[in-house]
């Protein structure tokens, strides 16, 4: 449910000048975010200055309580070995763990009072308030900011951002992390339509990949789809302004889902469908969530049609904050390179998908499309992790493409595959032993200096993401790549191990990756043969890692072998 600042234990009491007169003069002053994104990123163009009377939509972040047990709490519900493994947090049980300290409840909330906020919403966890200011309002609360309007992306599409740091008042340090809708700009779509493969000769061969593919190799018989008698369900999540077409789905399911029992509508969007062309990024998430996880309900979560303030992310984080009964299974193809986060930011989102794992949420998240990245550090090149990729409570999930490209054979990795080590988070316990193992064997080890050998390493494991066929504005197209396609396929395979759970009896499968790495990748086809793109330098020359036996940062422990996958997760 929403509260306004006017409900119950979210009234204000008197609004004090005296706050207003310290921000309005800008002292003891400072900035939460000081590695906040100034540069502009490339194909966006300034508008000139919004209108001082125009209306914004920011979200304060308010500090959390208690994040180390709710931690500790995701590691008990999380390990098959602990007698709380699947013993779940409602959202009520999270709310009560993290919800902000009264004194932080009381100083946010007459701070921005006293401001002019007005239409103030919070959600459940009372950990985030979103409100409307004029730009004149927001300018004098976040000193030191500057709205424009900007234009970019594929889409044209218009944001709201300051080119400028924020500060705020010092009285303000323990109580917020951050404020959303201010720095980052929507990240754009890295599907690649690639050049069809030349071959002679047609006979036994596939023209690229389909449902019928992918449960071939994936070993998915017409038998493998959802009851539809569970309260089972699945979502994928959009934030690059795209949405889907009802009328595309029952396209590709009248073309390629002849096979097997499917649904052919999706069951709710959580958000606004907006009017125009397709994505093909939209229409791919939903097309293979259905066509894997088939005859699974399926809810899609919309961007289309928010403000031109809001950060579409953060806005999903908010919903999960909000809802109380959700899909078991959410994919994700987002993603932005760690270095451009700022250090509170990306500590504050890693929570909120810790929260999602106490409540038993299996989060999947593509890896990202540049293999391990590369960047400059002053002077000296290294590889660029992703996030949220790089969060040790997410499954992320990298690429593969067939030996052969147009038979079903064993996998190598998809050069384009993102993986390698964060910068930011360490090296969770449940991944250790399986790092360690690859860093002593591995023959292929780029130098040292490129990555943090101790951080959180990703990916956890990978499906096919090479020469998929989507429909898009009523056209098939084919030859679309990326792990925006592993990702969602992926995530439909669990989705139909969840269904099994269910039926009897047991919990959803929460957040896999303490059990993935205790069973060492069991019920999975291992990935050894390939390496994934990098730094183009005379040093590691565009090689990065290297897949081999057992876990690798390209296609972590593997892609599904479904009945074995099944044999493994199906008991507690």
């Amino acid at each position: 449910m929403t509260a306004d600042l006017q409900k119950g234990n979210m009234r204000l009491g008197t609004c004090f000048l005296g706050l207003l007169a310290l921000f309005v003069t800008g002292k003891c002053s400072y900035s939460p975010e000081p590695d906040q994104q100034r540069t502009l990123p490339p194909g966006w163009v300034s508008l000139g200055r919004v209108d001082s009377e125009e209306d914004l939509s920011l979200t304060f972040a308010l500090r959390q309580q208690n994040v180390k047990r709710l931690s500790e709490l995701v590691q008990a519900v999380s390990d098959p070995g602990s007698p709380h493994y699947g013993k779940y947090l409602s959202l009520e049980d999270v709310a009560e763990l993290v919800r902000p300290s009264p004194l932080t409840l009381r100083t946010v909330q007459k701070w921005l009072l006293a401001a002019g906020a007005r239409n103030c919403q919070s959600v459940t966890t009372q950990d985030f308030l979103t409100c409307w200011l004029s730009v004149r309002q927001a300018e004098l609360l976040l000193s030191g900011a500057e709205f424009h309007r900007y234009v970019g992306g594929p889409a044209e599409i218009h944001v709201i951002r300051s080119p400028r740091p924020y500060k705020l008042p010092k009285a303000l340090a323990p109580h917020v992390d951050f404020v959303g809708g201010l720095h980052r700009f929507p990240p754009t779509s890295s599907l690649r339509q690639r050049p069809e493969p030349q071959v002679s000769g047609t006979v036994g061969l596939h023209l690229g990949v389909t449902p019928s593919v992918i449960r071939q190799r994936y070993n998915l018989t017409a038998q493998d789809v959802g009851s539809g008698t569970t309260n089972n369900s699945q979502a994928c999540a959009q934030f690059l302004e795209q949405y889907f077409h009802e009328s595309d789905l029952a396209e590709f399911m009248r073309l390629f889902g002849g096979k097997f029992a499917h649904q052919a509508s999706v069951a709710r969007v959580v958000g606004q469908q907006g009017r125009g062309r397709a994505g093909i990024e939209a229409s791919l998430d939903v097309e293979y969530l259905m066509s894997a996880g088939a005859n699974i309900s399926t809810w899609v979560y919309s961007s289309p049609g928010r403000h031109e303030s809001q950060e579409p992310f953060l806005q999903w984080l908010l919903l999960l904050s909000n809802e109380s009964a959700l899909p078991h299974v959410h994919t994700v193809s987002y993603g932005d390179d760690e270095d451009s986060l700022s250090s509170v930011y990306i500590h504050r989102v890693n929570t909120e998908l810790m929260k999602a794992a106490a409540r038993g949420l299996t989060l999947l998240f593509a890896s990202g499309d540049s293999g391990a990245g590369c960047w400059s550090v002053s002077g000296r090149h290294q590889f660029r992790p992703s996030f949220p990729a790089s969060s040790p409570y997410v499954t992320t999930v990298g690429g593969t493409s067939f030996q052969n490209p147009f038979r079903v054979t064993s996998e190598i990795v998809d050069y384009i595959s993102g993986g390698g080590f964060s910068n930011v988070f360490p090296q969770p316990s449940y991944q250790e032993e399986a790092v360690a193992q690859f860093l002593s064997s591995s023959p292929h080890l780029p130098p040292s200096s490129y990555f943090n050998a101790s951080g959180r390493a990703y990916p956890d494991v990978a499906a096919l993401s090479d020469g998929y066929w989507v429909v898009s504005n009523s056209v098939p197209i084919p030859w679309v790549s990326g792990t925006s396609a592993s990702t969602p396929v992926f995530g439909g395979v669990l989705s139909l191990i969840n269904e099994h759970r269910i039926l009897n009896g047991h919990p959803p499968l929460g957040f896999l990756n303490p059990r993935l790495y205790q069973q060492r990748g069991a019920g999975l086809f291992d990935v050894t043969h390939g390496c994934h793109e990098s730094c183009l330098n005379e040093e590691v020359q565009g090689q990065g890692f290297c897949s081999g036996p057992g876990w690798d940062p390209v296609t972590g422990w593997g892609t599904p072998n479904f009945p074995a996958l099944l044999k493994t997760l199906i008991n507690p």
